[in-house]
C-alpha cells in the first residue's frame, strides 16, 4: 500500500502479534494505509512485523498502534530508549534491591531502575548517549553485587526467542491433541472398520456411552485449540473474519450439531439414529490436524531466519578489554568506541576496529567470500565478526553496536526480508476479501444442497464444514514473504546483499546492464606506466616532471592522482606541498608549487587554461589511448611539459561476465569519463560494443535515463560512491564492495566481494527466488480454486464423491506447510559458475 512518501517522513519497524493468516495482514495494511499521514504500510505475515512510513506531524505512532489494537492485533512500537536486563546476585534482603534501584536510578540518563529480589533480576531503561551498560554494571559492582547480562534489546533476537517459545507451546498442545484425536477416531469409526469396541462404547449396544465417550474426548481437544475460538469468533463479530474464524465456525457447527444429538440421545429420542449422526470426530480431528499444520508451518517459518541467526553468531558474546596492563573479559554490549581490545588467535574480532599492535592473517570470508586470510598490520582496519587466524592483535574499537558492518548487514537483510515484492499485490488483494467470500460460499453451498438438492441437514452441514476448513488464506499470504526471507538470507551468505523484495524481483527483468569502468570493469587501482616528455622542449626531465605532477596531485583523492603520487613515492622523489590547490571535477587540478603554476588533467582542461604546445603531442596521446592507457597532460607555467600514461588492469572475469550477459540477451553498455579512444580500447578487451565515453560524474544519471528511454530496463554496476546518482536512477543499482552506507542510500544490491561474477549470481538469485514465488502462488491459488468447489460438492453433482471435512482440514493444514517448505529449498541455492579463459589470469591493460 503506497502513497507519496512525506519528504521528512519517519520509518519504523515493529512486531505485530495476533496475525494468523493473510487476511489479517491484508486488513491491517488496508486500514492503517487509510490513516491520514501514513505514506506506506507493509505487513509481513512470515516474520509477523509491520514496516511503516508516516509523517509525524500528521499522525503519531500511538494512533497507529491503537488502530491496530482496534482490529484485534498487538503492535509493539520500538522503544525511545535502550533497556538492559541483568541477573543480579549477592542480594540478601529488600534493602539490597532498593539500594541498587536508588543508586542506579539516580545515574544521569537512567530513567527507570527496577530490581526484583525474588527473581534476582534487574531492568534498567536508559539513554545510551548519556550512560552505557558498562557504567550501570560498574555501579552495581561498586555497591558489592554481581551482575550478568540476561537479554538484549535486539529486535531479531527477541522475535527468534518468541518463535522458539511459540514452537514449544504448540508442541505441548499438539501431543495430547493428537493422542486424543486418535482415540476419538477409534471410538467413532472403529466399529465401521470392524475394530473391537467394548459393549459400553459400541453404538449398537450403548448409544449413550458411544456419544458420551466422544464428547469426553473432544472437549479437551477443543480446549487445546481454544485459540481458534478466542481469536476467530471475536474477529468475526468485528467484521474482520480470518482463518481462525473459518475453523471456529466449521468445527463449532459440527460440535453444536453433535451436542444437540447427544442431548436427544440422553433424553431417549431415537438413540440409535442419533448415534449415527454425530460429528464430534470431525471437530476434534480437524482441530488436531490444523494444529499439526500450524506446528509444521511455525517450524518451517522459524528456519527462514537461519541465515540471519548464522550472521549474528559471528559476533562473539565477550571481548577482552586491555586496561592498565590487564586483560579484562567484558560482554560485547559493553564495548564502546575507543576501547582497546585484545584479539587472540582463533578468536573473532568483536567489533569494527583499527589495528594498533601486532600482525596476523584475518579470515574475511564472511564478508567477501575470499577463502584466503588477509594480512593485517598496525593502521589497518578489521571488521567485527571476522576470524583472527595466526597472531595476536591489539585493536581500538571504531564502531560498536548497531553501527558495525555486521550489524548493518543484518539490518539490511532484515529490511529486505520484511519487504514485499510487487508480485505479492494480487495475493494481498485476494486475501483481504478471501475469508468473507469463503464463508458466503459455504453458506450458499449448504443451503443449495438442502433446499435445491433435496439433501439432508447432515449432508448440508458436512458441505458447510468442508468448504470452511479447506480454504486456506495462509498459503497465499506466505507464498511471497517466505521466499524473499529465505532468498535474501541465502544471498547474504553468498555475499550478495539485496535491499528489498522489489529489487529482487526487478533484477530478473533487466534487459540492459550499464557498467562503470574504473573500479568495476577494472581493478580500480591504476598505476603510472610511462612519462612522455614534450618533444623539442627544454622543460623538466622525467623525474622532475613526475615530481611536479605528484606534488600537484597530492591533495586529490582521484584514482589517477593517487597513481601518480604512488609512483613518485616508489622512485623516492621529494614532493613540495602546494601553496594553492583547486580540483575541477572530471577535468583536472591546478596547483601552485613554489613559484610555478602546475596544471594536470585532460587536454581540454589545459586548452581552456591557455596552455600552448600540445599539438605536437597529440599523436603520442592517441597512441597511448589506442593501447588502453589514459593520457594525463602536465603543464608548467602555461607550457605543455609531459604526458603521463596511466593504466589499470581489466578484471580477469570481466570479458567472461560480459559474454554471459550477452548470451542471456542483456545489452551491455560501458560508461566512463575517459576519452573515446581509450574507452574503446577497454571495451574491446572486455567484449563490449556499446560505449559511452567522456561522461562527467554528474551526467551519468542522464545517460542511464537515455538508455531507459530506448525501452530498456537498465541496471547499473558501479563503485557506489561517485556513481551514486546513476545507481539510484537505474532500475537496479549494484554496488561492488562499497559498504553498507552506500547500499542504504543509493543501491539495490551490494556485492561484498569485488568480483563481477557476483552480478551474474545476483541475477541467478533473482531468477531462483521469483521462480519459487511463482510456484508458491500457483499452488496456493490452485489449491483454493480446486479445493473449494470440490468441498462444495461439485463432483457429487456428477456422481462423484464428497470431501470429508477431516480430509479437507488436513489438506488445509498441509498447504501452508508445503508453501513454506518449498521456499526453504532456496537455502541450498548455488549460482551457476562461469569458467574464465586461461588468458584471463594474466590480466590486460586498461585505462583508469
Amino acid at each position: 500500500m503506497k502513497k507519496a512518501a512525506p519528504p521528512d517522513g519517519k520509518h519504523v519497524s515493529m512486531p505485530v502479534s495476533g496475525m494468523h493468516c493473510a487476511a489479517c495482514a491484508a486488513r491491517i495494511e488496508k486500514i492503517v494505509s487509510g490513516m491520514e499521514g501514513v505514506a506506506q504500510v507493509s505487513v509481513n505475515l512470515a516474520d509477523e512485523s509491520m514496516h511503516l512510513a508516516f509523517d509525524p506531524d500528521k499522525v503519531d505512532l500511538g494512533s497507529v498502534v491503537s488502530r491496530v489494537a482496534d482490529l484485534g492485533f498487538t503492535a509493539t512500537p520500538p522503544p525511545d530508549q535502550a533497556s538492559l536486563e541483568l541477573a543480579v546476585t549477592g542480594m540478601h534482603c529488600a534493602a539490597c534491591s532498593s539500594r541498587i534501584e536508588r543508586v542506579v536510578g539516580a545515574m544521569p540518563g537512567v530513567s527507570q531502575a527496577t530490581v526484583n529480589l525474588a527473581a534476582e533480576t534487574g531492568k534498567f531503561v536508559f539513554d545510551p548517549a548519556a550512560v552505557t551498560p558498562r557504567d550501570i554494571r560498574r555501579t552495581i559492582r561498586d555497591l558489592g553485587f554481581s551482575s550478568e547480562s540476561l537479554t538484549t534489546t535486539d529486535f531479531f533476537k527477541t522475535r527468534r526467542t518468541e518463535a522458539e517459545n511459540n514452537l514449544h507451546a504448540l508442541r505441548r498442545e499438539l501431543v495430547p491433541a493428537m493422542v486424543l484425536a486418535g482415540l476419538l477416531l477409534y471410538v467413532s469409526m472403529g466399529h465401521m472398520l470392524g475394530l473391537p469396541l467394548p459393549p459400553f462404547l459400541d453404538p449398537h449396544y450403548s448409544p449413550a456411552g458411544f456419544a458420551l465417550a466422544q464428547f469426553v474426548l473432544v472437549v479437551p481437544i477443543m480446549w487445546t485449540g481454544r485459540r481458534f475460538y478466542t481469536v476467530g469468533i471475536p474477529s468475526l463479530f468485528r467484521g474482520a473474519p480470518n482463518m481462525d474464524s473459518l475453523v471456529a465456525v466449521g468445527t463449532g457447527a459440527a460440535f453444536l450439531h453433535s451436542l444437540w444429538n447427544l442431548i436427544e440421545i440422553l433424553a431417549g429420542v431415537d438413540p440409535a439414529a442419533r448415534a449415527m449422526d454425530l460429528y464430534f470426530e470431525s471437530a476434534g480431528v480437524l482441530i488436531a490436524m490444523i494444529s499439526l499444520g500450524k506446528y509444521l508451518e511455525a517450524g518451517a517459518k522459524y528456519k527462514t531466519s537461519d541465515a540471519i541467526a548464522a550472521l549474528m553468531r559471528l559476533a562473539p558474546d565477550m571481548a577482552t578489554l586491555v586496561k592498565d596492563g590487564q586483560h579484562l573479559p567484558i560482554p560485547l554490549e559493553e564495548v564502546v568506541a575507543g576501547d582497546v581490545l585484545l584479539v587472540r588467535p582463533g578468536d573473532r574480532v568483536p567489533t569494527d576496529a583499527e589495528v594498533v599492535e601486532g600482525q596476523s592473517g584475518v579470515d574475511e570470508s564472511m564478508l567477501t567470500g575470499e577463502p584466503l586470510p588477509v594480512t593485517k598490520r598496525p593502521g589497518d582496519t578489521v571488521t567485527g565478526g571476522t576470524l583472527n587466524t595466526t597472531g595476536a592483535l591489539t585493536v581500538r574499537a571504531v564502531r560498536v553496536g548497531a553501527d558495525t558492518t555486521l550489524s548493518r548487514i543484518v539490518a539490511l537483510v532484515r529490511e529486505a526480508q520484511g519487504s514485499k515484492a510487487p508480485i505479492a499485490d494480487l495475493a494481498d488483494r485476494v486475501s483481504f476479501y478471501f475469508v468473507p467470500t469463503v464463508m458466503a460460499c459455504a453458506v450458499v453451498a449448504a443451503l443449495s444442497w438442502y433446499f435445491l438438492g433435496g439433501a439432508t441437514y447432515t449432508f448440508a452441514l458436512r458441505i458447510f464444514t468442508a468448504v470452511l476448513v479447506i480454504a486456506c488464506p495462509c498459503a497465499m499470504g506466505l507464498a511471497t514473504p517466505t521466499s524473499i526471507m529465505v532468498g535474501t538470507g541465502r544471498g547474504a551468505r553468498l555475499g550478495i546483499l539485496v535491499k528489498s523484495g522489489a529489487a529482487l524481483q526487478g533484477a530478473g527483468g533487466l534487459t540492459a546492464m550499464v557498467f562503470d569502468k574504473t573500479g568495476t570493469l577494472t581493478h580500480g587501482r591504476p598505476s603510472l606506466d610511462a612519462v612522455r616528455l614534450a618533444p623539442g622542449t627544454s622543460g623538466p626531465d622525467e623525474n622532475a616532471a613526475l615530481a611536479l605532477a605528484a606534488a600537484a596531485e597530492s591533495l586529490s583523492e582521484h584514482p589517477l592522482a593517487q597513481a601518480v603520487v604512488r609512483e613518485a613515492a616508489r622512485r623516492g622523489l621529494s614532493l613540495h606541498k602546494p601553496a594553492a590547490f583547486e580540483a575541477v571535477p572530471g577535468k583536472g587540478v591546478v596547483a601552485l608549487i613554489g613559484e610555478k603554476k602546475i596544471l594536470v588533467g585532460n587536454r581540454e582542461f589545459l586548452t581552456e587554461n591557455g596552455v600552448s604546445g600540445m599539438d605536437a603531442a597529440d599523436e603520442t596521446a592517441a597512441d597511448l589511448a589506442d593501447t588502453g592507457k589514459t593520457p594525463v597532460h602536465l603543464a608548467v607555467d602555461g607550457k605543455f611539459a609531459a604526458i603521463l600514461a596511466i593504466a589499470d588492469q581489466l578484471r580477469p572475469e570481466s570479458a567472461a561476465v560480459v559474454a554471459e550477459l550477452a548470451r542471456r540477451g542483456i545489452t551491455v553498455v560501458m560508461l566512463t569519463g575517459d576519452a573515446l579512444a581509450t574507452a574503446k580500447a577497454v571495451a574491446a578487451a572486455a567484449g563490449i560494443t556499446r560505449v559511452v565515453a567522456g561522461v562527467l560524474p554528474d551526467r551519468k544519471a542522464q545517460e542511464i535515463e537515455r538508455v531507459q528511454a530506448e525501452g530498456f530496463r537498465a541496471g547499473m554496476v558501479g563503485d557506489g560512491i561517485n556513481d551514486a546518482p546513476a545507481l539510484a536512477r537505474a532500475d537496479l543499482g549494484v554496488a561492488m564492495g562499497s559498504g553498507i552506507d552506500v547500499a542504504i542510500e543509493s543501491c539495490d544490491v551490494v556485492l561484498m566481494r569485488n568480483d563481477l561474477r557476483g552480478v551474474l549470481a545476483a541475477l541467478d538469485l533473482s531468477r531462483a527466488v521469483m521462480g519459487n514465488i511463482r510456484q508458491n502462488l500457483f499452488w496456493a491459488f490452485a489449491f483454493n480454486t480446486i479445493g473449494i468447489p470440490v468441498a462444495a460438492g461439485v463432483l457429487h453433482l456428477f456422481g462423484g464423491p464428497t470431501l470429508n471435512p477431516m480430509l479437507a482440514g488436513t489438506a488445509m493444514a498441509l498447504s501452508s506447510f508445503t508453501v513454506v517448505t518449498n521456499a526453504l529449498r532456496l537455502r541450498f541455492f548455488t549460482p551457476r559458475q562461469i569458467a574464465l579463459p586461461p588468458s584471463a589470469a594474466s590480466g590486460q591493460s586498461a585505462p583508469a
